[in-house]
């Protein structure tokens, strides 16, 4: 009998909901408009893109200003992509336990005191502290960007949301060197970072306006609250989807880290005319998630997967061949899989919050930190010191398409998929 009794206790606990089957109760209405709301989403989205690239004029400043030598100096943006990619990881579980509205606000309030801080900083070392502070600050942004949209939207109202995070976090790479080397013709490298906390205070008094979107808080302690991303992660369909959309964006960020060598190095083009063919990439991701979006009234969603796999393939077998012929003929083997690349992500990011109910910013937090992840192991590959960078890049593109279609055409009907409406 005792032994019945033990049994039934285990099997009863075994049986509590995991936070993949909890239904939430509905979110309160919205003091802000869905603009309003959208609006603040694009500026969080930028915020990562703005704190790396808007101060990247000022580095060789900064270099002068520390008397420091220029590694130790890069060590600021390389400290920052390292924490930033951790800092995920802590923010959105967070943001289940404690609320979206309070996480981001804290996360804003340090944010802006590390930029204060990388604005007062006497030597690198402590810019390199302040860097880091900033960093982990920031990473609430994007992570509780992605969870407020599936907080707020359902359906099409949500790839827009998608969408638009998407365009910013392509946009904002493009604005943010130009207008830090506006502001540079008028403040010295101090300024950028008292503009990023400018846009800090901004982005702070927006939130207030922002009511909780969390009705159901996870109840667990810190260590349970950050345990959640291994529950989360045991979701199949989440996990596995997360890792096949995470490879796609590896050609992106090889493409980052090899294309001025390619173009400069490779094909002895100046300066100023590879920044001509990085803008007319940046342009086509910026674009491509706004085709998405005009196809997708046409085709469903997900039907686009496929085709966007193939394109990113062919790219890759256009770079090896036709790319070593021209840097014309090279970008024209790259935007292609640019737009399917952009193309992928709303989606893809629509369809792996679809596997989750509960614990959505956490699900947030290993989409964001996966990206990054994936991102740069595309970088270290570029990084092995390839005596020509072109076919490497190719096959990264080749590879990725191939992994990434042939992993989706796996499992895109297994059960533990779960679909909303449209396939």
């Amino acid at each position: 009998m005792m032994r019945l009794i033990h049994d039934a206790k285990v099997t009863l606990f075994l049986s509590l909901p995991l936070p993949v089957e909890t239904d939430p109760q509905p979110v309160p209405a919205q003091s802000l408009s869905d603009a309003g709301v959208l609006g603040l989403l694009a500026l969080l989205s930028a915020f990562i893109p703005l704190s790396t690239d808007m101060y990247l004029p000022a580095l060789p400043t900064m270099t002068k200003a520390f008397h420091a030598p220029t590694a130790l100096v890069n060590l600021t943006l390389i400290l920052f992509f390292v924490f930033y990619s951790l800092g995920t990881l802590l923010w959105g579980p967070l943001s289940d336990k404690y609320g979206r509205k309070a996480v981001l606000l804290i996360g804003l309030a340090l944010y802006i005191l590390a930029s204060i801080g990388c604005a007062c900083a006497a030597g690198v070392y402590e810019m390199i502290v302040f860097r880091v502070l900033q960093a982990i600050a920031g990473a609430c942004s994007p992570a509780i960007a992605i969870a407020l949209v599936k907080d707020l939207f359902h359906g099409r109202k949500r790839e827009r949301g998608l969408v638009l995070i998407q365009s910013m976090v392509m946009i904002a790479p493009i604005v943010a060197p130009v207008l830090g080397a506006l502001l540079l013709k008028f403040t010295s490298w101090r300024g950028v970072f008292w503009t990023l906390s400018g846009f800090g205070v901004v982005a702070l008094c927006w939130s207030l306006a922002l009511r909780e979107t969390v009705t159901h808080h996870y109840r667990g302690t810190i260590l349970q609250t950050l345990g959640q991303l291994g529950r989360v992660l045991q979701n199949p369909g989440f996990s596995v989807l997360l890792v096949i959309f995470s490879v796609v964006i590896m050609p992106l960020y090889a493409y980052l880290a090899a294309s001025s060598y390619i173009y400069i190095k490779e094909f002895h083009l100046s300066a100023l005319a590879f920044s001509y063919f990085f803008v007319c990439n940046a342009v086509s991701a910026v674009l491509a998630p706004l085709l998405y979006l005009r196809i997708s009234h046409h085709i469903a969603g997900l039907r686009v997967l496929p085709w966007c796999f193939m394109v990113i393939a062919a790219s890759g077998i256009a770079i090896c061949t036709l790319g070593q012929l021209s840097p014309l003929l090279l970008a024209l083997s790259i935007i292609p899989a640019t737009m399917a690349m952009g193309m992928v992500r709303p989606p893809s990011t629509h369809l792996m919050l679809e596997q989750q109910h509960t614990a959505i910013g956490t699900a947030s937090s290993l989409i964001t930190c996966a990206m990054a992840l994936l991102g740069s192991v595309g970088m270290l590959i570029m990084s092995c010191g390839w005596r020509s960078m072109i076919v490497p890049l190719g096959m990264v593109h080749l590879c990725a398409g191939i992994v990434s279609g042939v992993s989706w055409w796996t499992v895109r009907h297994r059960p533990y998929i779960k679909y909303e409406d449209r396939v």
